[in-house]
C-alpha cells in the first residue's frame, strides 16, 4: 500500500530540479572561467614587465653601440693625424 502512495514529484518540481543542477554546473564553470581570468591577467601583467625589461636593453645596447661607432670614428682620426698608420718604409 505504501508503494502506492509514493509521493511522485510533479513536472514542474522535476524541471525546477533540473534548473537547480543546471544552474549549479554554470556556477562552477562561471567560477572555474573567473579563476583561468585571473591568470590570463596575471600572465599579461608578467609580458608586460618583460617587454618594458627588454626595450630597456634594447636602448641600452643602442645607446653602447652609438657610443663605440663614436669612439670608433675618433680613434680613426686620430690614427690619421697622428700618423700612427705609417709603415716603416714610410718613416
Amino acid at each position: 500500500m505504501e508503494e502506492y502512495l509514493q509521493v511522485v514529484p510533479s513536472e514542474i518540481e522535476i524541471i525546477q530540479q533540473d534548473f537547480e543542477k543546471i544552474n549549479s554546473k554554470l556556477g562552477k564553470k562561471i567560477e572555474q572561467l573567473e579563476e583561468e581570468k585571473m591568470y590570463l591577467r596575471l600572465d599579461v601583467d608578467v609580458q608586460k614587465l618583460e617587454i618594458e625589461k627588454l626595450r630597456k636593453g634594447k636602448n641600452k645596447a643602442e645607446e653602447d653601440l652609438d657610443s663605440l661607432k663614436t669612439d670608433y670614428k675618433k680613434l680613426r682620426l686620430s690614427v690619421r693625424t697622428t700618423g700612427l698608420r705609417k709603415t716603416s718604409e714610410q718613416w
